[in-house]
């Protein structure tokens, strides 16, 4: 699972000192980077970061290319400077299907936290459709609109195995002050106890999923994911 690898690889290194907290890159006038895996099968096709400012990050933006021209088409949804860490184009990662019909990026939006945002492609737009969340199938409620639940990491990636199939791994950990949450999460959860009282939860889970031709997407039954050894 390259894509997998890239991402957890990203979030480990960035995330491992405070002097690399974020990565940026100062861009160009007219400068329209292609990120990480931004090439599009077809050759038709890239994605590309822009961003204003020394670190980048003022107006940033993910853009669809049309290429050889390299020429912008239209901006993705859901990626700005609002919630976006990093600015460097080698911080986002892109996992394009192998028919070029759909997209997946991947980012920072908080130090330990990828948002995990698809699209279907159709021609020169790019539509933003709501992406599959495990937790959210487990559990019934979205950890992200949850006020009381303490998320420290989410690492969601999706891998293509046809070009409307993938399989997801959702892996977060959250800080609790009983085991209610991993008793709801039964296999899919694991908990342990914190120095100084509390509970960390970990919630791992995978499975396969679908594109339909609505734009919704079909997930199967998650199985249970690979938990960490946290100190």
């Amino acid at each position: 699972m390259p894509h997998r690898r890239a991402v957890l690889a990203l979030l480990l290194t960035l995330a491992a000192s405070p002097a690399f907290a974020t990565a940026e890159h100062k861009y160009g006038k007219g400068e329209y980077a292609i990120i990480l895996g931004g090439k599009a099968p077809s050759g038709k096709l890239s994605v590309a970061a822009h961003g204003e400012g020394d670190a980048g990050s003022e107006n940033f933006r993910l853009s669809l290319m049309a290429e050889p021209a390299h020429r912008k088409l239209t901006t993705l949804d859901n990626v700005t400077d609002d919630n976006i860490l990093d600015s460097a184009p080698d911080a986002f990662h892109a996992a394009w299907s192998a028919d070029s019909r759909y997209l997946v990026v991947s980012f920072r939006s908080e130090r330990h936290i990828v948002t995990l945002n698809v699209y279907a492609i159709d021609g020169a737009r790019a539509k933003l459709l709501d992406g599959p969340d495990l937790f959210r199938d487990a559990t019934g409620i979205s950890a992200d609109n949850a006020k009381d639940l303490d998320m420290r990491s989410s690492v969601p990636a999706l891998t293509w195995l046809a070009p409307r199939r993938f399989h997801l791994t959702d892996y977060r950990v959250f800080v609790t002050e009983d085991t209610a949450l991993a008793d709801k999460l039964g296999p899919l959860g694991k908990a342990s106890k914190r120095d100084g009282g509390g509970n960390t939860i970990q919630f791992s889970a995978e499975a396969d999923g679908e594109l339909l031709p609505d734009g919704k997407i079909r997930m199967g039954k998650p199985q249970p994911g690979k938990f960490e050894e946290l100190p």
